[in-house]
Parts: structure tokens; sequence; C-alpha cells
């Protein structure tokens, strides 16, 4: 008959002393961690303790046996099957401290970004965090296979081919996923921005993992993927500082030279005194003879972006224009022929 453990009872009241002392270090590591840990401010360390508050006593518990078994004496096969009992156990419960604290982080981050306003990076990054959390558990579960003597190379190998399938199966959703990382990253508009791409103009009403909604001026609800944003010319209107106005005024062609200057001038100066209009960029020229006029460039910006101020400011210039333009005693052009009539000899013989 197979002896399986040592006669000498002294190994086993060490290895209990042993394990007794590691229970008691348990206790007295977490009480210290806590106070340490509520004499600050934050409360972020406090959740963050809290979470791994059961794997690290695992851990300890782990370690207690395993240094308490090793002064003990067992059959070959006995004691392999301890030694991979403890280190799986091991494994395991690092990998659940790591999930532990990313699930915390996650509702860190939800808290945080809520405070912000920001609802689009907390889904993200929470997917993000999900994401992250699926690769640890597979990779523990690997770890823990091969430490029991498992062929990791033939199940990754099949993993690799259910997750070619499940990608060519869901190839459109991973493209859309990979567009909210692009958005996320470049941030090209938020919730409430007025955006114009070649497929949709509207206000952002939403931002999801997989679409963003717009509310067009209509009042239709346009879901768009986000795949499909992310590889568009996204103009956005909301983040203009100033809001162009480019024209081309047109007086008919008996205008003198100089009353042309006059309504450059008078035009210029309006401008510059209008509280509404943006200083930096006012440019007034006289550009071009065309075929009915002669015209006048304008170019200049508002200083709001709101766009029923902007139509407001921009009448007004108009308006003025107007009155310059006749207060110089001229009119604008408009098209215009002018038809000669050539009278021909007849030639009698």
């Amino acid at each position: 008959m197979i002896e399986i453990f040592d006669p000498n009872t002294d190994k086993y009241i060490y290895a209990i002393l042993i394990f007794s002392f590691f229970q008691f270090f348990r206790v007295f590591f977490r009480k210290i961690s806590y106070k340490i840990v509520q004499k600050t401010s934050t409360k972020f360390d406090d959740e963050i303790l809290e979470s791994i508050e059961k794997p690290v006593d695992y851990l300890f518990i782990i370690i207690g046996i395993n240094i308490a078994l090793s002064i003990l004496t067992f059959d070959n096969e006995i004691e392999d099957m301890i030694n991979k009992l403890l280190r799986s156990g091991f494994i395991l419960v690092i990998f659940w401290g790591a999930l532990n604290v990313l699930t915390n982080l996650s509702v860190n981050i939800h808290k945080i970004t809520d405070k912000l306003g920001d609802k689009f990076s907390a889904e993200v990054l929470n997917f993000i965090i999900k994401s992250i959390r699926f690769f640890i558990f597979i990779i523990g579960f690997i770890v823990v296979l091969q430490e029991w003597g498992y062929n990791v190379s033939g199940f990754l190998a099949s993993m690799g081919l259910i997750g070619m399938a499940l990608a060519l199966a869901a190839k459109d959703t991973a493209a859309n996923l990979f567009g909210s990382l692009v958005i996320f990253i470049d941030k090209p508009f938020k919730v409430g921005d007025w955006i114009k791409t070649p497929q949709v103009e509207g206000t952002i009403e939403t931002i999801g993992i997989r679409s963003t909604k717009v509310r067009t001026f209509a009042q239709a609800l346009v879901t768009v993927p986000n795949a499909t944003l992310a590889n568009s010319a996204i103009l956005n209107w909301s983040a203009m500082g100033k809001r162009r106005i480019k024209m081309n005024i047109g007086i008919t062609y008996d205008t003198p030279g100089q009353t042309v200057e006059n309504i450059i001038k008078d035009i210029k100066v309006m401008l510059e005194n209008n509280e509404d209009i943006h200083q930096d960029t006012i440019h007034i020229y006289f550009s071009e003879f065309a075929a009915s006029s002669l015209n006048i460039f304008c170019y200049y910006f508002t200083k709001t972006t709101n766009w029923g101020e902007f139509m407001r400011v921009r009448e007004n210039t108009y308006l003025e224009i107007m009155k310059i333009v006749e207060r110089n005693g001229t009119s604008f052009a408009f098209p215009t022929q002018t038809l000669h009539i050539e009278k021909n000899k007849e030639l009698v013989e």
C-alpha cells in the first residue's frame, strides 16, 4: 500500500501554523489597506480596493496553502495534482482581479462622461473595456488549459477559424464598430452639431456604437452607419467661428469710374462700421468687366454662426448696399443686348 502522508506529525503542525499566519496577515493587510485609502480625498481608490478585495483574499489563501504544503511529503501523482490545482487557482485569481478592476473602471467612465455630457465617449469606451475583458477571460482560460496539458495550439486554431467565420458574417457590424472608434478618436462632431455630408444634412441627435442618428430640417430622423460617416467628408457648420458672405454686385456700364470708386469706398465703410461683421476679412474690389455689367466683388463674414441671425445680418448688408448704389446715382445691371442694324446700299446696274 502506498504511503501518502509523512508520519511525522510535527510537519502538520508547522503547516497549520504557516497557513494560520497567512490568514492573520491577510486580515491585517486588508485593514491596513482600508485605512490608507480612507485617508485619500477620492473614492476611486476605495472602489478599486473593493473590487480586488476577494481576489486578494483568495490569493493569500492559495499562497498560504502552497507554502504550508511545501513542507509536507506526498505521493508524486498527488503532489503533481496539488501543484496544478494551486497554479490554476493562482492564475484564476489574478485574472479575476483584472476583470474586476476593468468592471470598476467601466462604471467610473460612465460617471465621468455623464458629468461631461459626452455620452458617445462612454459608449465607445465601455465597448473597448468589454472587449478587453473578453480577451482577458480567453487568455486566462487558455493559460489554465495549458497548465493541465491540453493542446492549446489546436484550440487557438479552431478559435481562429470560428473568428474568421464570425468576421465574414458580421463584417458590416465590425466596420461600423471601427467607424465608431474613428469618430471617437477624431471627434468630427458631437451631439447637437449641425453637419452636412454627401448622404445627409441636419443636427446630430444621438451617437451610438453602430450608427449615428441625424435629425434633418424637415424633422425626419436619419440613421447613418458609423462606417459610412467615418469614410465621408463631414462639413460641421456648428464648428464655424464665422459665416461667409460672397457675391458679385453688377452695376450698369454707363456708371463713371469715379462713381464705381465711391461705391466701393462706401461699402467698405458700411461694413467696417457694422458690429455684426467680422473685421478681420473684408474684401471689396472692382473685379470684372462682365458681359452686361461692371462687377464689384464682395467678400466678408458675419460674427454669428446661427442661421437665423446670419440671414438677418446678410439682409441688412444687402439693403445697405442697395442704398449706397442708389445714393451714387447709378443702378444695378441686368442682362441686356444691343442690336446694331446696318443698311446695305442696293447696287443697280
